[in-house]
């Protein structure tokens, strides 16, 4: 099976799980069921959430789990909560935080390379 290599211009980005990389979307079906699960009643609301700081882990999980499905992994065979990520929660958080930016980013913008927080 060929590896898909992630797309910035369709919103995508990767995360590396058990050792195996899986390419993440946030499609418009996987957005709004993200936005019932966290109980947010706008896509406003779900990305200002994020923007301040007001998330958890378990938030993450659900905006990582939301690009899976959208990326059309099965989840039924991957746990990600039980799952080993490269990069530990840390890069979870960072993954999340970059799958959703990258969605609501104009094109030019979500082809620009990551600096890892470098100005």
């Amino acid at each position: 099976m060929q590896q898909r290599t992630e797309n910035p211009w369709r919103g995508e980005v990767t995360l590396t799980i058990n050792d195996q990389p899986f390419v993440l979307r946030l499609t418009l079906g996987a957005l709004a069921r993200l936005e019932a699960q966290l109980q947010e009643d706008s896509l406003v609301a779900l990305v200002q959430r994020f923007e301040t700081g007001r998330f958890s882990a378990a938030d993450i999980l659900a905006l990582l789990t939301a690009g899976l499905e959208g990326g059309g992994h099965d989840l039924k065979t991957l746990d990600l909560a039980g799952a080993e990520i490269a990069g530990g929660a840390v890069e979870a958080a960072r993954v999340a935080a970059k799958l959703l930016a990258r969605s609501f980013a104009l094109p030019a913008e979500a082809a620009a390379p990551d600096t890892g927080g470098a100005t």
